[in-house]
């Protein structure tokens, strides 16, 4: 719970950034730095980086407690661009082989509201993105007639 002048409030969002034509573009030492640079956007938004759910290279789940007078949009807007320019800025190089022009994220994201009731379920969620792959399970088959 947090509060403000008037009100206590908890408000939580799931968010996934995919990258720009889903390339393959993040390396553990981007998804690093890209935690840091959500943190810090985050906490001058008056918000915080509750989980960050990197490990994936095409993709990445944030867990944020937002302030309620904050634009959603916005917000989420300024996360992107923002962390997309620190990113170009200083993983230039690595990201010149994946992108001609100074492409990042790609403009679509996913964001959900999570209850307090599963954000552990979400956290547990968000910390296993990147573990290993999971087998899929067999589609059920009729039995031969």
């Amino acid at each position: 719970m947090m509060s403000a002048s008037h009100a206590v409030y908890s408000l939580r969002l799931h968010i996934v950034f995919v990258t720009k034509y889903r390339r393959k573009t993040l390396t553990s030492e981007l998804l690093a730095a890209l935690r840091e640079a959500f943190a810090e956007i985050l906490n001058d938004w008056r918000c915080t980086l509750i989980e960050f759910g990197g490990g994936e290279a095409d993709h990445v789940h944030l867990l944020v407690g937002i302030h309620p007078a904050l634009n959603l949009s916005t917000l989420i807007n300024n996360l992107k661009s923002a962390s997309a320019r620190r990113m170009r800025n200083r993983f230039a190089d690595h990201l010149a082989k994946f992108y001609g022009k100074p492409y990042f994220w790609h403009r679509a994201y996913y964001v959900g509201s999570v209850g307090e009731a599963s954000l552990e379920t979400v956290k547990r969620y968000v910390e296993a993105q990147g573990t290993q792959e999971k087998p899929r399970k067999a589609a059920k088959r009729s039995p031969p007639a």
